[in-house]
């Protein structure tokens, strides 16, 4: 029996479709397709049950169907017909190579924390979605700065001034926390970071607790437009005195790692990390 895999991605992304093609080609004969975003499936629904899960685009496309293939439980394999390919990590040249050791399941799989992101309202729920690398509270219009009360565990951390706030997954250290100044993990490792987004206080730096912990936020000074974002793709409006909630989700994102490379190879050939500056010639 063939293995039965699900191709995701988005049709109207040209570099994403020609990929697909030249997938096709390759595979056609060797694994049963149960789900195909470039064949005209569109997902209204739960996906049908599979051994495993392609997707094709950039790092974008692997967070959006992050939300819908986690449930699963299957390994899933990132093709980058995107820019950066930070977290879809394979060639489709290189996917050719390791097509059999992938559906043999001889490749590294990495299970990535999830984070399980909560709003309530007047003690209702009414947001509730998975995020692979952060959950993000933003000022939004008009811009001014917010303050938000931040409990850890039922115990007061903090209540900063500033533009937003960064609850951020190993695998998302990299991505939002980076930029606004929080660590670098290792994505082997489980933990959540909790990083400030332009801080008043030059005394407010990153946290790193364990992955467990509960995170509640309490939006005690917002704007009209404060929201609370996942992983650039889903998002809620926040009102004052909303609660938000953050905690380990109890399902993994099982990513497979592409043999050639390494988490630290990645640093450095996507993001130039610790690269030494670029000193001119001397005569």
């Amino acid at each position: 029996m063939k293995p039965r895999a699900i191709i995701f991605g988005d049709p109207d992304k040209k570099n994403a479709a020609e990929a697909v093609k030249y997938f096709r080609g390759f595979s056609s004969d060797r694994v049963d397709i149960v789900f195909d975003s470039f064949g005209g499936s569109s997902i209204d629904g739960l996906l049908p049950d599979a051994d495993i899960a392609f997707t094709f685009g950039g790092d974008g496309t692997l967070l959006s169907a992050a939300s819908h293939l986690s449930s699963l439980g299957i390994p899933v394999v990132g093709v980058n017909a995107g820019r950066l390919g930070f977290l879809a990590e394979f060639s489709i040249e290189e996917i050719e190579t390791f097509f059999d050791d992938v559906l043999e399941k001889k490749l590294p799989i990495e299970k990535r924390m999830l984070l399980r992101c909560k709003v309530y309202s007047k003690g209702l729920e009414k947001f509730n979605r998975l995020a692979v690398n952060e959950v993000a509270v933003m000022a939004g219009k008009p811009f001014r700065m917010i303050e938000l009360l931040i409990e850890v565990e039922g115990e007061f951390l903090a209540d900063p001034r500033s533009d937003g706030l960064i609850i951020s997954t190993p695998t998302g250290s990299t991505a939002y926390n980076l930029s606004a100044g929080g660590p670098i993990l290792s994505s082997a490792l489980e933990a959540m970071v909790i990083t400030p987004v332009s801080c008043q206080s030059l005394s407010f730096r990153p946290v790193v607790i364990p992955p467990d912990y509960r995170v509640c936020i309490l939006p005690m000074k917002i704007n009209r437009g404060t929201w609370v974002t996942l992983d650039g793709q889903a998002s809620c409006s926040i009102k004052k005195h909303d609660c938000i909630e953050v905690t380990r989700a109890k399902s993994t994102f099982n990513v497979v790692s592409n043999p050639m490379r390494t988490y630290w190879n990645t640093l450095s050939d996507k993001l130039h990390w610790a690269k030494k500056p670029r000193y001119s010639e001397t005569t």
